[in-house]
């Protein structure tokens, strides 16, 4: 379904809708992300304060209510019913102490060839470490600790190449795959808040290890997390706590293990396993937390329904305060872009691909690697556009933007078929059309 944008007046916003675009540059406004849901009275008031008009994606609009309606689960993961009627709590801002600024020191492609072989020794180091665990016997750390200092090398250097290799890369066992994203995710977004390499080891490490105590679950248990009944999340609920029985004496850092104790606590009091709330939770938790959340909703268990990134990101914003503090998402998303790497997208005019990178100054138009012409069929060889650098400057008859956000594995798109190192990267317009 395509979205379709209307222009509104801002004194006939409504909440609900969803602002795509403003009557000025969005860096002239205190707005955090290029494109929010109106969620109160304060919204619009706090656009019509900036903006006499907007443009309004229709089709988010529909998807909302849609979400909002749908039936909630009484435990588990069910996001569309996250944020109604939820206490929300105000904190100061974040104050990261001597914040890194980090440079990009290298290109995609050339990261791309040094990470290939970091996130594959990742996934064996923690096949090994997990079938150890269920075993009883005497888990090695040292290999994982090595190899997050490796994952923290590459994204500090180049933050997509990463996230690129982990949201296009098959995966056998969901825990490996959970544990290994949610790290990329908490890492990209660590390094946008100006963390310290040693903090930034703490926290890939701890995202690592937080999946380790659901070893000890049972797997039926495990395959439903997202539909338990009381009795049964109640149970769930203890793989924290085993979690960090397992890890205990181990040598790891308390900053690690608060990782692992607190990334399922909630910063209005909701999580478990202790219900501590605000400051109360370390920040490093708190960053996991918010990432190993966004994983499973674009990546649960049951690959049947999966959030798209663009849908998971809006619902994000809409829980700021509440499940997650505020200016945590507004960094997070700062790091991922409204399309993260990976998103597959439709683009306006009918050709499909998937976001390679975003441009934070204009989160709506990535870089995107087009793998379908505007029929939708297959291309031989996939292209890259720079949406923000090939929309500047154009009329608007002549700009491309996304159209929507698509499910993994939509209409077999599958990234795996093109080397996007190789792919052509300058456009012209005759030759984008006629592709």
């Amino acid at each position: 379904m395509g979205v379709q944008q209307k222009k509104v007046a801002v004194h006939d916003l409504e909440v609900g809708m969803f602002v795509s675009d403003l009557d000025r540059p969005w860096h002239q406004t205190p707005f955090p992300i290029q494109g929010f849901p109106i969620r109160s009275q304060d919204d619009i008031r706090a656009v019509s304060s900036h903006c006499r008009w907007v443009m309004v994606d229709v089709a988010e609009v529909r998807e909302s209510i849609e979400l909002s309606d749908s039936k909630p689960i009484v435990f588990g993961r069910n996001a569309k019913s996250r944020g109604k009627g939820r206490e929300v709590l105000q904190l100061p801002p974040l104050n990261i102490r001597e914040p890194v600024e980090y440079e990009e020191l290298t290109t995609l492609k050339k990261e791309l060839k040094t990470s290939r072989q970091v996130l594959g020794d990742i996934e064996v180091a923690l096949h090994r470490l997990f079938e150890t665990i269920r075993s009883d016997g005497v888990a090695d750390l040292k290999p994982i600790a090595r190899l997050t200092s490796k994952m923290v090398s590459s994204v500090i250097r180049q933050p997509d190449a990463l996230l690129w290799l982990s949201r296009t890369r098959q995966h056998d066992d969901f825990l490996y795959r959970h544990a290994l994203n949610t790290a990329v995710w908490a890492l990209v977004c660590g390094r946008q808040l100006g963390l310290n390499e040693g903090l930034l080891n703490h926290l890939g490490l701890g995202c690592l290890l937080s999946q380790v105590g659901k070893t000890a679950l049972p797997h039926d248990l495990l395959a439903r997390e997202n539909q338990l009944g009381a009795e049964e999340f109640t149970e769930y609920k203890t793989y924290v706590a085993r979690g960090v029985e397992m890890l205990d004496g181990s040598g790891l850092s308390r900053a690690v293990l608060s990782i692992v104790q607190g990334h399922r606590e909630r910063h209005n009091g909701s999580g478990f396993p202790e219900g501590i709330r605000g400051d109360r939770i370390p920040l490093l938790a708190k960053v996991a937390g918010l990432a190993e959340f966004f994983e499973s909703l674009i990546g649960p268990r049951d690959e049947s329904q999966p959030m798209t990134p663009a849908k998971a990101v809006t619902m994000l914003y809409d829980m700021r305060n509440i499940e997650f503090q505020e200016d945590l998402i507004e960094v997070f998303i700062q790091a991922i872009g409204i399309y993260p790497t990976g998103s597959l997208v439709e683009l306006t005019d009918g050709q499909r691909g998937i976001v390679v990178s975003h441009s934070p100054e204009r989160r709506l138009w990535p870089r995107v690697m087009v793998m379908t012409d505007a029929d939708h069929k297959p291309l031989k060889s996939a292209k890259i556009i720079d949406l923000a650098r090939f929309n500047e400057d154009r009329d608007a008859g002549e700009v491309i933007t996304v159209r929507e956000c698509l499910p993994h594995g939509a209409e077999d798109l599958d990234p795996s078929n093109y080397d996007v190192t190789g792919v052509e990267s300058r456009w012209n317009f005759s030759r984008l059309i006629s592709g």
